[in-house]
């Protein structure tokens, strides 16, 4: 339990990401794709439900014991909560209501986000452009564990620590290795949250508020969607920087789990991203895969050469645009 692992830094590399030649690649191969590139209004429906599933859950837990509350957070509210992130995910691609109507993107984003309890939606969407743009880019991609995890987070014990603290630090990161400054938007969404929680406190008390603060922490925590976070990008294969899982919880994550498809073609929603694995299987069928995020977790705690520093880093070049 105690071993300690081989790595010591990042794997620096010296080359563009794979994912914008690929695209080029692929489109003059397949430019049928090309029709995909449209928004998911479902996707609206499907927030809508899920904001009305967590405002009932909210009331029924009003009155339980609080070993209910804990249990039904941890089984129904984090798988809700952890969805949802993804579901902003979404929109923080304009995948709702398209690119042409970036700002209803927006505020559906904050809408999206008041039954998480945190505001979330607009910063995740400033950093989340950087890491497409800069997949790996040292001081911009925030999606990079800081030199302090890859130091720390060394042993089992400790890595097994890191994935249960994973909403802590994907939360502090930001303002470690790339703090911007604070917009309107971002004031507006933590307004509409801050007065979403008071309503929520006031109509049904404390253990309403427990069960979604609760749900949110440990669905981004030990949870098994949370293997999704390691999945896409940690080097368990040298020369593999992003990877895709082909298992059934993405039914409850919008097609996060095709993640090589999403990185060469983030202007698709996440419903067509398994139709652009099919159109274009040549491409996407020999690269390293998942089936299950609950083994990559446990891969990533006992295999002694896998840590936090395990990621393709790379130093920028010319100039840098940022959200």
């Amino acid at each position: 339990m105690g071993n300690t692992v081989a790595r010591e830094d990042f794997e620096w590399v010296y080359t563009d990401q794979p994912h914008a030649d690929r695209r080029k690649e692929i489109l003059a191969k397949h430019p049928e794709i090309k029709a995909l590139m449209k928004p998911d209004y479902n996707l609206i429906w499907v927030v809508v439900l899920m904001v009305l599933a967590q405002l009932t859950a909210f009331y029924l837990v009003k009155d339980l014991d609080w070993k209910w509350v804990v249990f039904w957070a941890y089984v129904f509210g984090s798988c809700i909560s952890h969805s949802m992130t993804l579901a902003i995910h979404e929109i923080s691609h304009n995948s709702a209501f398209g690119n042409s109507k970036a700002m209803w993107n927006r505020w559906f984003g904050i809408f999206a986000n008041l039954p998480l309890g945190l505001p979330y939606s607009i910063s995740f969407k400033r950093y989340h452009m950087d890491h497409h743009r800069y997949l790996g880019g040292d001081g911009i991609d925030v999606d990079i564990p800081t030199n302090f995890e890859g130091w720390f987070f060394c042993t089992r014990f400790r890595k097994f620590i890191w994935i249960v603290l994973q909403p802590f630090f994907y939360a502090i990161r930001p303002l470690c290795i790339n703090p911007k400054p604070i917009t309107r938007l971002e004031i507006i969404n933590l307004l509409a949250q801050l007065a979403f929680d008071v309503v929520i406190y006031y109509l049904w008390g404390v253990k309403s508020i427990f069960y979604m603060l609760a749900g949110s922490v440990l669905g981004l925590g030990l949870h098994p969607i949370s293997g999704h976070f390691i999945a896409e990008h940690y080097m368990f294969l040298k020369g593999h920087e992003t990877y895709s899982y082909y298992g059934p919880l993405n039914l409850l994550t919008f097609n996060v789990g095709y993640h090589n498809e999403h990185h060469d073609f983030p202007n698709i929603p996440g419903k067509s991203l398994p139709l652009v694995k099919k159109i274009a299987a040549e491409y996407y069928d020999n690269l390293p895969q998942y089936n299950s995020w609950i083994k990559v977790l446990y891969d990533f705690v006992m295999d002694d050469t896998i840590s936090p520093y395990s990621r393709m880093k790379r130093q920028l070049k010319g100039e840098v645009k940022q959200d």
